[in-house]
């Protein structure tokens, strides 16, 4: 019961040294658990509402449609326990400009469904379901009514109800009829889309750069009032997906093996199978063209032969007459009465010549009859050339047929080809690799500091342990009082940081996601066996370094721990061997100089605690450096232009003509700009049109006019970069890089996240969701956003524009109708507000679709989510540096008592005593600091490339100001940390202390 009570005696006898590690361990465990927890709270409550709204784990399209056979092979894949036709059909309308959006029908077999926020679900032909963003932006509200324009079919699906000869007879490919939607809308309800989670009333680091095929909104309809047969997409949900974590491996894997089966067989038979349908189906109409041709024909003939023979009747009476009536006058003249009447009962017989040289001479002389024969012979004529036009036409049709039909291409997409699930995942990992690297700084810290406080504290205790151990206790139930003393502080502080870890840094970082994202049924949740390793490791941390302090005394006999420790033996520094320095130091200077190389192990555990606490302020503040700089280097630097115009297809020209009159515009280049994506061609195999695959990135693909190539170097700056180490990258000289007509220059943004570089393989899906596999010419600096710089010829070349392929001999692009140029880059003349203020003018226009200036975006540009977590990480790293400085100063007054007692008795005062004490832990202090601050650029920049976000690329940059501040905090900790050891200075006693241990 005495060395019980002995022990809890000691325990509160050292309380300092029980506050500093436990705050060291409420700290690293904080740190260790708080930004995974928040992550992981993030991951658990999107893939509930995932789950909840059905969203679809594999999405199959079409450049022809989907038919219901294509939805029946689909169902019979293996691993599939759901499948969801779905039509859809682009609309415009007029809201301050001509804007775009998707019809999109709410399937009812309970994939992809939205989610209700205000009002009711769409029931009735008519209702529709918007989004937010749309309220927001229109600032129509349930209610509402809205008119709509369906657009024409876009280009990348196949229209079969398309097309009218010039003869009037049906062309059309197929029997399926396009999805069609009611056009007078109701507004019913407000819904959140599952597959776009961003939040229209936070703030968006991205600015997407739409194409032509891409819609400004999404409107939610049912199935009511829709018509057509022809699917747009087919929607799968996949067995077992549901159980894992649409965040993890498992899921990707479970996923992986449905759609590698449907990329296998299915889609290959079903390529087959779709263009065959349509080739039947067109042959199937060319041939009731032709029969229907072939009746009206037959009918007109049968017309004019009745209208011929009735002709031919008249003219044979006429004849007749003729004829009798000239052989009756022949009997008069000649011949007896009784001949005449007998040649008058009967009509003379006259052979064919005659005949027809009297119908002749009939017709010739009645202007009635001529006409009526020249009617019948033009209509014959007529009839005639019609049938040999239709035939031909049909013939022309049957050969071109097979041609004009293009081979079928299915795309296989998982959630990853999700814009919002992918920069949501991609957000949450990054933040995640920053909470997995900084614990280990902590841990290393907190075993640092425990090992020297538990070290002095053992060694305090040197006599009393001998004393134990001489009275028959043994070294494991005396080296006990030390174990359990640094366990209930690891347990304590542990505690007290899964509290922080669990609740408070996941709160705080779920407030940052939540401005960001919109994720329905977010909660806190603890999670026991990620929390109890965290104190667990922290635990086996301090316990090994207090069971090192604890050996290293317990291995000596009874009697030598009894007797106090030796002092250590006195020794040279290698200052004393420099002597012109040596001798002009003063006699206090020189002594501090001893008291700190003397004890190296006071001043590795000194320095290396101070560095590695700089070294953690130094890396957050690189990391809000790098991401804070982005906007200026992308948009000053690197994108020379200063506005960025972009149409449809169909207004490109009213917007060129719009924005020439304006007078604001210094020079350009016009350009077109498709929203498509980047997929490493390992990735998966050459035809798969696997886009969501891990090796896949949104890009924007930009073509420039090939009379124009070396215009691009004015607009933008080509500089080419190759990988470096570290967060850097070796960057040429500018105007280095040419783009030509031999590959493509991919933005060093994407090519790092994808791994590549100049000469590499990629497949490049273009607006249209065309596919093709391209070279790698060069990667061009770029920080922001995903750019593909590809010539006019290379695109053709690429994508088959076949009307694209002679332009680089013609007269000017202008001439060229091989692409349309939808975009402008241009240089303005007037200040930045100005500028801004005409790229907001020039979206009230209709023919423009997004206009962007680059002024704006500079000075707007912020990532709020990377710039909380930097804030929590700095002010974590300033508390641990306070922590570390209050230990170190402790320890370091209680291993000195005797000395400082010497120094009162030979007269100093305290002032004098403070100034000798803190002196050395200043130096100390400097030192770490001196090597804390290329350390902290060190692990910056490895963090830093651990950042792997889609559309970004972090050039790390350390400002000098960041280097002092991080070094001035350190320095302002320690002089915190004095006020708090002064008053220990002043406490001690002379004649205590200097009394005797023997």
């Amino acid at each position: 019961m005495a060395f019980v009570k002995d022990m809890l005696r000691m325990w509160a006898h050292s309380w300092k040294r029980f506050i500093s590690i436990a705050m060291i361990t409420l700290l690293g465990v904080a740190v260790l658990t708080g930004i995974y927890a928040g992550c992981r709270d993030a991951f658990r409550s999107t893939d509930r509402f995932f789950d909840a709204q059905g969203l679809h784990d594999v999405q199959v399209l079409s450049t022809a449609g989907l038919s219901n056979g294509d939805i029946a092979a689909l169902r019979k894949v293996n691993g599939v326990a759901k499948v969801q036709a779905e039509r859809s059909q682009e609309v415009t309308f007029d809201l301050d400009g001509r804007k775009s959006a998707t019809m999109q029908e709410i399937g009812t077999n309970g994939i992809d469904q939205p989610y209700l926020q205000e009002g009711r679900m769409p029931k009735k032909a008519g209702e529709i379901a918007v989004t937010r963003k749309f309220i927001r932006d229109s600032g129509k509200r349930i209610g509402s009514r809205l008119t709509v324009t369906p657009e024409s079919a876009s280009s990348d699906t196949f229209d079969t109800n398309d097309t009218n000869g010039a003869d009037g007879t049906n062309e059309t490919n197929g029997t399926d009829e396009a999805p069609s939607f009611p056009t007078k809308l109701t507004i019913v309800g407000v819904v959140l889309d599952p597959q776009n989670l961003s939040n229209p009333d936070g703030y968006s680091a991205m600015t997407s750069f739409r194409s032509t095929a891409t819609t400004d909104y999404t409107f939610f309809a049912p199935s009511d009032g829709v018509t057509g047969t022809l699917y747009t997409s087919a929607t799968l949900l996949v067995k077992g997906a549901a159980a894992e974590s649409t965040f993890d491996e498992s899921y990707e894997n479970t996923v992986k093996q449905v759609t590698d089966r449907i990329d296998g067989t299915v889609k290959t038979d079903r390529q087959k199978a779709r263009r065959q349908e349509l080739l039947d189906a067109g042959n199937k109409k060319i041939a009731d063209a032709r029969a229907e041709a072939d009746k009206k024909f037959a009918d007109a003939q049968s017309q004019i032969d009745a209208n011929r023979q009735q002709f031919n009747q008249q003219v044979d009476q006429i004849v007749s007459m003729q004829a009798g009536a000239a052989a009756a006058g022949a009997a008069t003249n000649g011949a007896n009465a009784g001949a005449a009447a007998a040649a008058g009962a009967t009509t003379p017989q006259l052979d064919e010549t005659t005949r027809e040289t009297m119908r002749e001479t009939i017709i010739a002389a009645s202007p009635e009859l001529t006409q009526a024969k020249q009617q019948l012979d033009q209509a014959q004529s007529q009839l005639n050339e019609q049938k040999a036009s239709t035939e031909h036409t049909l013939k022309t049709k049957e050969n071109e047929l097979k041609t004009s039909i293009p081979q079928v291409r299915w795309y296989v997409q998982d959630r990853q080809s999700l814009g919002g699930f992918s920069a949501l995942k991609s957000d949450l990992d990054s933040i995640q690799s920053l909470g997995n690297a900084f614990p280990i700084v902590f841990l290393l810290v907190a075993v640092m500091m425990s090992l020297t406080a538990m070290a002095r504290m053992v060694e305090e205790d040197r006599s009393l342990i001998g004393t134990y151990v001489g009275l028959g206790y043994g070294r494991l139930a005396v080296a006990s009082r030390y174990l359990l003393f640094a366990l209930l502080a690891c347990l304590i502080g542990g505690g007290l940081g899964l509290i922080a870890g669990f609740l408070g840094i996941p709160a705080f970082l779920l407030v940052v996601l939540q401005g960001m994202y919109v994720m329905p049924g977010l909660r806190l949740e603890y999670d026991w066996l990620y929390g109890s390793l965290g104190i667990a490791l922290f635990v086996v941390g301090v316990l090994a370094a207090t069971i090192y302090a604890c050996v290293q005394e317990m291995r000596q006999t009874p009697a030598s721990l009894l007797r106090p420790k030796a002092p250590r033996a006195g020794s040279r520094i290698l200052l004393e061997r420099i002597r012109p320095v040596w001798n002009r130091i003063g006699f206090l200077g020189k002594v501090t100089a001893r008291n700190i190389f003397r004890f190296k192990s006071r001043l590795i555990m000194t320095v290396g605690g101070v560095a590695g606490c700089t070294a953690l302020i130094v890396c957050g503040l690189a990391i809000n450096d790098t991401v804070a700089d982005l906007g200026i280097k992308q948009y000053r630097d690197i994108y020379q232009y200063d506005l960025m115009v972009v149409s449809d297809d169909s207004d490109a020209s009213a917007m060129r003509t719009k924005v020439a009159s304006d007078g604001r515009v210094t020079s350009s280049l016009d350009v077109r700009i498709e929203s498509g994506d980047l997929t490493v061609a390992g990735s998966g195999d050459g035809d798969s049109g696997k886009a969501g695959s891990s090796g896949s990135e949104s890009i924007q693909l930009v073509a420039v006019p090939e009379k124009h190539l070396s215009d691009l170097g004015e607009m933008v700056t080509l500089q080419p970069v190759s990988s470096g180490i570290l967060g850097t990258s070796g960057v040429g000289k500018t105007g280095s890089l040419k783009l030509d007509d031999d590959g493509v220059i991919v933005a060093q943004s994407a090519a790092s996240a994808l791994g590549v570089k100049a000469g590499s393989k990629v497949r490049l899906t273009n607006g249209d969701g065309v596919q093709a596999t391209a070279k790698v010419s060069a990667v061009n600096r770029n920080l922001i956003g995903s750019d593909v710089y590809v010539s006019e010829t290379y695109y053709a070349k690429l994508f088959d524009s076949k009307d694209a392929k002679n332009t680089k001999n013609s007269k000017s692009f202008e001439d060229s109708e091989a692409l349309t140029w939808n975009a402008m880059l241009a240089k303005l003349s007037g200040s930045d507000t100005s500028q801004t203020d005409y790229a907001e003018s020039l979206e009230e226009d209709s023919s423009v679709m997004k206009a962007v200036s680059c002024a704006h975006m500079a000075d707007s540009f912020k990532f709020d989510l990377m710039g909380a977590v930097v804030a929590l990480i700095v002010a974590l790293a300033g508390g641990l540096a306070l922590v570390v400085l209050f230990t170190l100063a402790n320890t370091n007054v209680s291993e000195r008592v005797r000395e400082m007692a010497t120094l009162k008795v030979l007269g100093f005062f305290d002032r004098e005593v403070h100034h000798y004490v803190n002196r050395e832990m200043m130096i100390l202090t400097v030192m770490g600091v001196i090597l804390g601050l290329p350390l902290g650029r060190l692990v910056g920049g490895m963090l830093t490339m651990a950042l792997n976000m889609p559309s970004l690329y972090f050039e790390v940059e350390v400002k000098p100001l960041s280097y002092v501040i991080a070094a001035v905090a350190t320095m302002a900790f320690a002089l915190l940390v004095q006020l708090f050891v002064n008053p220990v200075l002043d406490r001690i006693d002379p004649i205590s202390s200097l009394k005797s241990v023997e």
